[in-house]
C-alpha cells in the first residue's frame, strides 16, 4: 500500500497504568488500529507530564520514580480512516474511565510504503 498527500495525525494522551480488559490501554488501542487496517501507529512513553487534574506530576526522575508515566499514541492515516477509528478509541477510553485526551492534526504524508 502506498499513501501520500494530506492525511491526519491522531494523538491520544493517557497514562501508563490505564488498563482495558486486562492489558494496557495503549496496547489495546494499537491492536484495534492494526485490526482496522490503519496505516501506522506508535506508542511513546513520556518522561514527565500531568493531566487535567494537575494534582501530581508524573516523572521518570530517579529520586521520584513514577509508575504511571504519560503515554502518547500517534496514529497516521487518511481523514476517513482516522474519523472511523475515533468512536472506537473513545469507547475504549470511556470503558476504562481514565483521564485521556485526543487531538487530530493535519499531516502531510511524504512517503508511506510497506516494505518486505
Amino acid at each position: 500500500m502506498k499513501l501520500a498527500g494530506e492525511g491526519k495525525l491522531l494523538r491520544i494522551f493517557l497514562g501508563e497504568l490505564d488498563r482495558f480488559e486486562h492489558k494496557p490501554l495503549y496496547e489495546a488501542i494499537i491492536l484495534k488500529a492494526r485490526e482496522m487496517g490503519l496505516a501506522g501507529a506508535t506508542v511513546l512513553r513520556g518522561i514527565q507530564g500531568f493531566g487535567a487534574g494537575s494534582r501530581v506530576i508524573h516523572t521518570a526522575k530517579i529520586l521520584r520514580l513514577s509508575e504511571d508515566l504519560p503515554i502518547l499514541i500517534e496514529i497516521v492515516d487518511t481523514e476517513d480512516k482516522i474519523k472511523s477509528f475515533l468512536p472506537i478509541a473513545d469507547e475504549m477510553i470511556e470503558k476504562v474511565g481514565c483521564g485521556a485526551m485526543m487531538t487530530i492534526e493535519k499531516a502531510e504524508i511524504i512517503k508511506y510504503t510497506h516494505g518486505k
